[in-house]
């Protein structure tokens, strides 16, 4: 398909062979243009007067003005505007185009709108007119004209002069199909920020939103700092950090989990009010509210307490919705979130017991909370305490219904290593949560301000890490050393910048608010297992009948003995074997193995399974694959979620470990069809 005859054709799917001769034609409209001396990348500036939207503006200030003194005389307006044209310099990205002989239109769009440009030959001369219509969509362009407004009503601008800035090489994707890919849109944010003026118009917003953050707190008399991102101690937070070898001190480092423990270093050294705003890198999985980098705005306030805390950070949400959004009531999904009306208070044992009618308050033991536990069907590990298990309770029957804000207080002290104790109750902590749309969007401390009993808070870390909670903070010395130097009252709290993003711009994932989420590599190592050493598993991307599989040597396998009890046909035909489509799949939060599959089963109604294959795929890997699932098994509930049904996968032992491959198939087999 050619150029011209794309100008104006219905969309259609490119394929490879498409963008690989597109980009030959248009290679060798560069070349015609290096060899007239037009080479486009030559160019280095080009001076602009105004924007697209700056232009549009003028010209309806100018006709307002002129209005007033033409009254109804329609020709008196015509010859007024005449008599005062706007002139203008506006450069941008070529988006559409409409060839008429000697004449054409063409739609610019740079980054405040997109205006109408109407050129004709006769004024910008035929050799410039025949290199206009040898351009293509998506080449960069700068147009001197005077504004107008078309028989049509259209605001646009007359050319007088035109110049090719710079070629586009490749065609941009096409509308319904390019830009559908979630995946595509994500690595290659350039051509989505492009095509999706709603995507622009998020980051936007999002910048808008950080700016808001710092005149706010700058307004209450805090002070913006920087501190480390390299550590050798990575605390603050319970999260695995990643490590990094620093070769001119030979010293292995880690990147920051948070940045809580040097800013409480300043409330030592005097700066009473500190905030910083920053990346802070976690070494867990992707998912809708999670990536591994992220933004990150600690501030720590002295001679305060959480709830100080809290009358901050509600006042802060409702200043920045008003500020950018122009409103507290802001529309997220299909509810509308309302930042105007105080938030709702509650412990986190009044929660649970709201939600769940489990009564914490009555739970004095371990063993005790233990037991509730499996009576509720909720999984723990054997190192937690009473304090985790109520944690569980939480995350299980009362996140997904805090939907409005609401501030979740007093949290057990088995969860919270830098947190005053309450004095009236020290298995509890002064602290809160606060919550909206089901997500935490904040995380707040009276702090720990007592060296003697952090030290021992650090003790207990180092324990679980032993015990291997990887998630365990080690002992920081130097932290304890300024403590003991002495740190004031001090409130303080942790801010996950990107979900406040998300709610303010109705962001369903945290991806769409990242203008370059974590992506796992096109040309990265086929092998599933996220270590070279782990068990070799077919890729999700190699893994249907037709690709290429993973060789694995075979006296290094070990398979189970097969089963010498039989069962009767009729009974195993009960099993409901069907074919299902991966709509999608994201990490089940607080967990490390479970993967939450959304899945098309061949009815109208979604399918959701839990399962335990995390070690062995990343999420994004198992998108749009083939699948069989058994679908007649009891609803189960996993980490509060209900699992419909079991997905089938192949598991073996190889060389000592075990090795795990989700059974894959064609993807030419429908959804819900049945296996026999």
């Amino acid at each position: 398909m050619s150029e011209e005859n794309r100008t104006n054709a219905p969309e259609e799917e490119l394929t490879q062979e498409d963008i690989n001769s597109l980009k030959k034609i248009r290679m060798d409209k560069l070349e015609e243009l290096k060899a007239k001396g037009k080479n486009p990348f030559e160019i280095t500036k080009y001076d602009v007067t105004a924007s697209c939207a700056e232009a549009k503006a003028q010209y309806e200030k100018l006709e307002a003005e002129l209005k007033g003194q033409a009254g109804e005389d329609e020709e008196k307006l015509k010859e007024l505007l005449e008599a005062n044209r706007i002139t203008v310099s506006v450069a941008g990205r070529v988006m559409s185009r409409r060839l008429m002989g000697k004449a054409s239109f063409f739609d610019l769009r740079d980054k405040s709108d997109k205006v109408q440009v109407y050129l004709r030959m006769n004024e910008i001369g035929k050799e410039e007119f025949d290199d206009y219509k040898k351009g293509d969509i998506g080449d960069i362009v700068g147009i001197e004209g005077f504004v107008f407004r078309t028989k049509m009503g259209e605001i646009s601008i007359h050319a007088q002069e035109f110049v090719l800035l710079s070629k586009s090489l490749l065609p941009l994707p096409e509308k319904w199909h390019g830009l559908k890919d979630q995946d595509t849109r994500y690595r290659q944010r350039y051509t989505d920020l492009i095509c999706n003026p709603e995507v622009k118009d998020t980051f936007i917003k999002r910048s808008q939103i950080i700016s808001s953050i710092r005149r706010y707190l700058d307004g209450q008399g805090f002070m913006e700092v920087e501190t480390p991102m390299l550590v050798s101690n990575a605390g603050g937070a319970a999260a695995r950090p990643f490590e990094t070898h620093y070769n001119a001190l030979d010293e292995d480092v880690k990147l920051r989990i948070s940045l809580e423990l040097y800013l409480k270093r300043l409330i030592v050294g005097g700066l009473e009010r500190v905030y910083e705003i920053g990346r802070v890198f976690r070494n867990e999985g992707v998912d809708a509210r999670h990536n591994p980098e992220f933004t990150l705005m600690e501030l720590y306030q002295a001679y305060t307490d959480y709830y100080g805390m809290m009358d901050l950070t509600e006042n802060m949400f409702r200043h920045v919705a008003q500020e950018v959004c122009g409103t507290t009531c802001v529309p997220y999904g299909d509810v509308m979130i309302d930042l105007g009306k105080p938030f709702e208070r509650m412990t986190m044992i009044d929660a649970v017991k709201k939600y769940s009618g489990v009564d914490f308050s009555q739970v004095a033991t371990t063993e005790e909370a233990k037991a509730l536990a499996d009576e509720h069907h909720i999984e723990y590990e054997a190192r937690h305490k009473r304090g985790d298990i109520l944690n569980l309770f939480f995350e299980e029957y009362v996140e997904e219904h805090l939907i409005q804000p609401t501030f979740i207080m007093d949290h057990p002290i088995e969860i919270s290593p830098l947190t005053k104790k309450k004095p009236e109750n020290p298995d509890y902590v002064e602290r809160f949560e606060l919550f909206i749309t089901g997500r935490e969007m904040c995380n707040a401390y009276s702090e720990l301000n007592d060296p003697i009993d952090q030290r021992e808070r650090f003790a207990a870390q180092e324990e679980a890490l032993k015990q291997g909670d990887e998630e365990a903070n080690h002992t920081d010395e130097d932290f304890l050393r300024a403590l003991e130097i002495g740190m004031p009252p001090t409130g303080g709290i942790g801010f996950g910048i990107d979900r406040m993003c998300m709610l303010l711009t109705n962001a369903a994932a945290i991806r769409d608010v990242l203008l370059f989420p974590t992506m796992k590599s096109l040309d990265s190592d086929k092998k599933a297992n996220k270590t070279s050493e782990a068990v070799p598993a077919a890729s999700a991307q190699t893994a249907s009948v037709s690709a290429e599989s993973v060789q694995l040597d075979l006296s290094k396998v070990k398979i189970e003995p097969l089963f010498e009890e039989f069962v009767d046909f009729d009974t195993f035909a009960k099993s409901d074997f069907r074919v299902v489509k991966i709509e999608a799949c994201e990490a089940v939060p607080k967990s490390k193995k479970l993967l939450k599959f959304t899945l098309n089963d061949g009815t109208d109604k979604n399918r959701t399974i839990l399962s335990g294959i995390y070690e062995y795929y990343e999420p994004e890997q198992l998108v749009g694959k083939t699948c069989v699932a058994i679908t007649n098994l009891p609803t189960r509930m996993m980490m509060g979620i209900p699992s419909e049904g079991m997905l089938i996968s192949a598991v073996y032992e190889y060389d000592g470990r075990e090795g795990l491959n989700l059974l894959m198939l064609d993807d030419s087999i429908p959804a819900g069809a049945k296996l026999y």
